[in-house]
């Protein structure tokens, strides 16, 4: 009988090239020795969150058929397969250990994850979109509803997938203020949504109105959109109803030859009446889905100019040279005076004061137009001298 510890184990996964130098005994746990036949001996054990064999037996002769019912004495249902030696041309599975052969053997689940069963049966759609169908309850295992991606099911399980019909929105729209055979321009209410985020979409998005006039970008979930205001952003949106007219504006928009005004009301008052703000911006690495001002961040350029004041309240007209993600919102942050509403960077309010007053553009065919959004009236009510 061969005794094995964790410390042969260590060595044989590394003649494996499964462990490294960096691996001690300690990281092999639930050991255990068994005698399939009286000339041979098994260990099975745990190793970096897998399950494996390893057999000691001269007389296996390579043979995988034998080398498996062996392993099967200890566990008649495991699955896997024989690791081949990674020193050996031939690519045979016996390695040479201390004047022995072994033999390892890496024990696989039958069990998978439902998202990944999920794109495998169903390749035509993402496994990221099946997440969201999965977390937003559509699909059951064997009867039941199961709400978590990384739930593990069997292949012979029986899958059902009960996606519901899209809701109806032909009788929803946005006010049109310009409209071509080129683009359309809209004043986007606050509260909605640019586009979709996935396959899943539950509410009305200013790309569901666009994809009624376009043939620019159908096939994905963003159809005539070239630029985004953010959900809680109202005002100016314009869209492209081709492809033609798609390449022309976004590349005024990648050339910085739009010129974009918005008008916002501040929690607070700037120091100076009007300035210029030339702040980098950069991911905020303690919480990602947010920005800060960041000296090895991407250039950010806002002009401002303040409109009228209360002894609380700022009403500012911010003039954008580049489209960072939050810049605005992060630029007035950092000078101390957050946009009213911000849940993320200032204080929550009603809604978040932030309005695409106008947008300068050259459309189809060399025609540069402005299109304007009117203030909203909940912007100007706090200030008596705006008539």
């Amino acid at each position: 009988m061969v005794k094995i510890s964790s410390n042969d184990v260590i060595g044989i996964l590394r003649k494996y090239e499964l462990a490294g130098d960096e691996n001690v005994p300690r990281h092999v746990s639930m050991l255990n020795i068994t005698n399939p036949t009286v000339v041979s001996t098994m260990a099975s054990f745990r190793f970096a969150k897998h399950e494996f064999y390893i057999l000691y037996d001269d007389t296996a002769e390579d043979d995988a058929k034998f080398i498996i019912d062996q392993i099967h004495s200890d566990k008649q249902d495991v699955v896997g397969e024989l690791i081949k030696n990674p020193r050996d041309a031939g690519k045979n599975y016996a390695l040479p250990y201390k004047g022995k052969e072994v033999y390892l053997f890496a024990v696989k689940s039958p069990r998978v994850r439902l998202d990944l069963e999920l794109a495998d049966r169903y390749p035509d759609i993402s496994r990221s979109t099946w997440q969201k169908y999965v977390k937003s309850g559509y699909v059951a295992v064997n009867g039941t509803v199961q709400s978590s991606p990384k739930f593990e099911i069997l292949k012979s399980d029986d899958i059902a997938v009960t996606i519901p019909a899209d809701t109806d929105y032909s009788e929803s729209s946005f006010p049109i203020i310009f409209m071509d055979d080129n683009v359309i321009v809209i004043n986007k209410p606050v509260g909605v949504l640019s586009h979709s985020k996935g396959a899943i979409n539950e509410e009305f998005t200013v790309a569901d109105f666009f994809r009624r006039y376009t043939t620019y970008n159908l096939d994905t979930n963003r159809p005539g959109i070239i630029h985004r205001l953010d959900r809680d952003t109202s005002g100016v949106m314009i869209g492209a109803r081709n492809a033609q007219t798609a390449a022309l504006l976004q590349k005024q928009f990648a050339d910085r030859r739009t010129k974009k005004t918005y008008v916002a009301v501040l929690d607070g008052i700037p120091k100076l009446p009007k300035a210029q703000l030339d702040l980098p911006i950069g991911r905020n690495p303690t919480a990602p889905s947010t920005f800060k001002v960041d000296v090895k961040g991407k250039s950010a350029l806002t002009r401002y100019e303040v409109l009228a004041e209360t002894d609380k309240y700022a009403l500012i007209k911010l003039m954008p040279r580049t489209g960072r993600t939050h810049q605005l919102r992060v630029h007035m942050r950092y000078i101390n005076t957050p946009i009213l509403g911000d849940k993320v960077y200032g204080k929550p309010a009603d809604r978040l004061y932030l309005h695409a007053e106008s947008l300068e553009i050259t459309i189809p065919v060399g025609d540069r137009r402005i299109f304007e959004a009117p203030v909203p009236p909940e912007f100007t009510d706090k200030f008596s001298q705006v008539k």
